[in-house]
């Protein structure tokens, strides 16, 4: 699908076992080996964690951009910044709730919770999102500042 490949080659890269990623994230190795091969979905807090641990971005790690991270990053998901931008972004894009929820095979009052801060981002939402609209996952998430156009 779209990360666990990127996940096997860091790990691989920088001559990690899984259970040496488990243990990072505080997991069991047959969880984290569920992600790594796209069995269940890993959470966006066990993404930031890895992206914070190898210095990459959400867009590398998603395979939008070719270079690993960004000069100047927030290695931390900001919630209140990604509420505003996410609702920005569905209003540049004149897409109305109940529009997006069906992009995301979802309902509106999921997109709501989104908006609303009840809610945090699925991991496949957003990367449909992103993908879709070609907007960065980071700039989304709050760890950059700047949007930024995507390889995709």
């Amino acid at each position: 699908m779209f990360y666990g490949n990127v996940l096997k080659d860091l790990r691989d890269a920088n001559d990690l076992t899984q259970q040496d990623i488990a243990n990072i994230l505080n997991i069991s190795r047959t969880t984290y080996k569920d992600y790594e091969l796209q069995i269940r979905i890993i959470p966006l807090k066990h993404l930031n964690v890895l992206c914070n641990y190898f210095n990459i971005s959400f867009d590398y790690i998603f395979g939008f951009v070719h270079d690993k991270n960004y000069k100047n990053y927030n290695n931390n998901i900001d919630n209140n910044i990604f509420y505003q931008r996410f609702k920005n972004f569905r209003k540049e894009n004149k897409l109305t709730q109940q529009a997006l929820a069906k992009v995301l095979n979802t309902s509106h009052s999921v997109i709501s919770d989104y908006e609303k801060g009840k809610k945090i981002i699925s991991t496949p939402f957003l990367y449909t999102i992103c993908k879709k609209y070609n907007i960065s996952a980071d700039y989304l998430l709050g760890r950059i500042n700047e949007p930024i156009n995507l390889d995709i």
